[in-house]
């Protein structure tokens, strides 16, 4: 890089690369190339360049083997390696000049980012599972709220930055660049949390900041059980690029690679555009649909579904005069299509652990990690029920909830969950939002809340697909709590909603678009596996614990990888983690997040291991980070660093 930081890749080339240029696709990421993501890399990249694709994949600065610290997600010198990247990519005598980019999560993000910076030789992007705002769609303010969620990605990257690069590739410099990493590696929850209102620290490397900026053609993918499910839409909405966008019902995870089904020929319309925009192949893909759309339909709850029932859609262009907004309105009786002629209040408290049914944020390892039956949710929030269907209702877009509220302390939070009722009563979730009163106004600034006055607030719920069949109804579940999804505000509240100024509005799918035919999206393909060996399974469980006697409500989530043996370069690699969420009954002060990562690394004499631990808890006045992490060279530990952050609460 300019300022003298080497990065390593890794390079699969087409055989024909070596007397003809060929076009490039570039993946940036930091999740270690040999070991981490290598099986991964290698479906896909393998793929492209068996096609004729040179494939690139750097490990970020400060992981796996290149050189360097990271000092943040996506900051400005991240962003401009990804410049020089493509530049260096664009010069090599095997590269045509034209570059695609891709990649899911960080990867997608990094590729809109790069877009932003318009580099020359970047012709085309493919950002799957990505946000393009960083405090509202990312890991850091989810959907409105802190979640305490996100504390676990703040353990996530405390344990990724420290893992070691492998000497087989830097030799003995891996002990220095190793100790650097233990030694200089910060707490970014700290930074986050130092950062509650949507300040530059977020609006840097926010894409929603500089849409206009992104000019080269987007194949945008999520999925409705993604994180980040609203951005195929934002980028549809804001972009003026030439965009396509696919979503489905998978979750954080390549739709290829990984479920709920039903999977996509993800890498053969991803081919398909490279071609177009890196080849010049006049192959109409501009001609198909500005949006392919899977409607999930009405089923029963389950946190591990392999396959959601449903069916695809086309939506000709975007925005689509095929979706209307259908509103109902809050009534004693439930929704109504007609507002309610006489005035009524409702109240809504909810008890701190309201919200355990919500399933994880970021679904990507398939533990029972999505939603499960929201009875015991319902339970605990205000419900309203919509009428018992008798045709399906189709909704592809996002709801918004508006709400003349008034608020019994200076603080308080709105839940909204949207679930699909079936006639033997179970509840599945279909989309939720949260609002934060204090920051109804923006998220910027803080506004006061003045008990007992009316305020008049929209909740913007996750967008979705989805088709509610004939004898289900829909439910709106109101809460003032959603944990663990966002972390209790420091007084329980209750909420009280004017049922007369408040209605829900729905994107509601007019018959036309429901009946275009859908092209074909084929049945997903990869590489064949590069060659590896299982010397232990992987492994995980989630599960919710009551303790009636300390009337502590337990959240435990444990994920374990397995150890695999990469024959290619002999290294074994095994991963393990554990969330626990723990919060006790009428006191929000009692919240308390604890993250555990260990990562081994082995081949032959030589084995390291780390270990990271962070516990976030919370008083009336501030937050409390408290962080290990420990490095050892066989048994020996060679670096043990702990903190103890103490953070003010200045929204949350």
């Amino acid at each position: 890089m300019s300022d003298g930081v080497r990065l390593s890749a890794q390079l699969w080339l087409p055989d024909r690369a070596g007397h003809e240029p060929v076009p490039a696709i570039l993946e940036f990421i930091p999740y270690r190339k040999r070991d981490g993501v290598a099986l991964r890399d290698h479906a896909n990249h393998a793929w492209f360049a068996s096609r004729g694709y040179a494939c690139v994949r750097p490990d970020m600065r400060g992981h796996g083997d290149s050189e360097g610290l990271m000092a943040d997600e996506y900051s400005p010198r991240e962003q401009a390696d990804a410049v020089e990247v493509i530049e260096w990519i664009a010069s090599q005598d095997w590269c045509s000049g034209s570059v695609g980019m891709m990649g899911i999560s960080w990867g997608g993000i990094a590729s809109l980012q790069a877009a932003t910076h318009q580099p020359e030789a970047l012709k085309a992007i493919i950002p799957v599972g990505a946000s393009v705002d960083r405090y509202y769609d990312d890991g850091g303010y989810l959907v409105g709220g802190y979640p305490g969620q996100g504390v676990g990605w703040g353990g996530v990257m405390f344990g990724y930055c420290i893992r070691p690069p492998d000497p087989a590739v830097v030799g003995d410099a891996w002990r220095a660049m190793w100790r650097d990493r233990l030694d200089q590696t910060p707490m970014f929850l700290k930074l986050w949390l130092q950062h509650q209102l949507r300040d530059e620290t977020w609006v840097q490397g926010s894409v929603c900041e500089q849409y206009d900026r992104i000019q080269v053609p987007i194949l945008a993918v999520s999925g409705w059980n993604d994180c980040w499910p609203n951005t195929v839409l934002r980028l549809l909405d804001n972009v003026n690029a030439p965009c396509r966008g696919v979503s489905g019902a998978w979750g954080h995870v390549y739709p290829n690679l990984g479920g709920p089904g039903p999977g996509i020929d993800f890498l053969g319309l991803a081919l398909a555009w490279w071609d177009r925009w890196l080849r010049g192949d006049e192959n109409g893909v501009m001609d198909a649909p500005a949006l392919l759309a899977y409607l999930q339909d009405s089923h029963s709850p389950t946190p591990a579904p392999n396959v959601r029932p449903g069916k695809w859609v086309a939506v000709n262009t975007w925005p689509s005069s095929e979706i209307c907004a259908k509103t109902l309105y809050l009534g004693p009786n439930g929704l109504d299509e007609a507002p309610s002629v006489e005035d009524f209040d409702v109240e809504v408290f909810s008890p701190v652990w309201t919200g355990l049914t919500s399933g994880e944020y970021m679904p990507v390892a398939g533990i029972c990690e999505l939603p499960d039956d929201q009875g015991p949710d319902d339970a605990l929030s205000t419900c309203f029920d919509a009428a018992v269907l008798d045709h399906p209702l189709e909704l592809l877009g996002t709801p918004l909830l508006h709400l003349s509220v008034a608020c019994d302390r200076e603080e308080g939070l709105v839940a909204a969950r949207l679930c699909d009722i079936s006639p033997d009563g179970s509840s599945t979730l279909m989309s939720y939002g949260i609002l934060n009163l204090r920051l109804r106004d923006g998220r910027d600034h803080v506004s006061e809340v003045h008990p007992g006055k009316a305020m008049e607030v929209t909740v913007r719920l996750n967008d979705l697909g989805w088709r509610i069949l004939p004898g289900h109804r829909l439910r709106l579940a109101l809460s003032t709590q959603m944990w663990p999804m966002a972390w209790p505000l420091a007084q329980e509240a209750t909420v009280n909603i004017d049922l007369a100024a408040s209605r829900l509005e729905l994107p509601v799918l007019g018959p036309k678009s429901s009946g275009t035919p859908t092209p074909d999206l084929g049945t997903p393909q990869a590489a064949d596996p590069l060659p590896h060996r299982v010397v232990r399974k992987g492994s995980g469980s989630r599960k919710t614990v009551h303790d009636p006697v300390s009337r502590e409500h337990l959240l435990e989530v444990k994920a374990d990888t397995g150890e695999i043996e990469l024959e290619t370069t002999r290294l074994q690699y095994a991963s393990r983690s554990s969330q626990r969420y723990r919060i006790v009954e009428g006191d929000p002060l009692s919240a308390c997040v604890e993250y555990r990562a260990d990562f081994t690394f082995a081949r032959e004499d030589w084995q390291v291991r780390t270990e990271s631990l962070l516990v976030v808890t919370c008083d009336a006045t501030q937050f409390r980070l408290d962080g290990r992490i420990t490095a050892y060279e066989g048994t020996d530990v060679v670096c043990e660093r702990t903190w103890e952050e103490r953070i003010p609460r200045v929204a949350y």
